[in-house]
């Protein structure tokens, strides 16, 4: 489970931004996580309370939002899911796309009390 070290660095880089900005507590931390991430959203969710645990986050909540792999067909240039079309363009059925979304993982935003 690499999550936990993710959490760690994702905690170091909200206290960095907390303090630059004289924030003293944070309420929720709201994180987008693609669906091809290498990121389980299930595990940060668990993980999340040791994480946090004795910084300023402690007691805030954590909300995950799931950005959909979404792939665009080199031959038809139909845009579609990835993973409720296995890989396969729903429109044309090959399997020639380019990747526009799923591997992200970001911050997205910092509620403050």
């Amino acid at each position: 489970m690499h999550e936990i070290g993710v959490l760690f660095e994702v905690v170091k880089s909200v206290e960095r931004l907390a303090k630059e900005n004289d924030v003293k507590k944070i309420e929720t931390l709201v994180l987008q996580i693609g669906e091809l991430s290498s990121m389980i959203p299930k595990y940060m969710k668990t993980l999340y309370p040791a994480a946090i645990d004795g910084t300023i986050l402690e007691g805030s909540e954590l909300e995950i939002e799931v950005l959909p792999a979404n792939g665009l067909c080199r031959d038809c240039n139909k845009v579609f899911s990835l993973i409720e079309n296995n890989g396969t363009c729903p429109l044309c059925r090959n399997k020639n796309f380019e990747l526009l979304s799923g591997k992200e993982f970001f911050i997205k935003e910092i509620i403050c009390c």
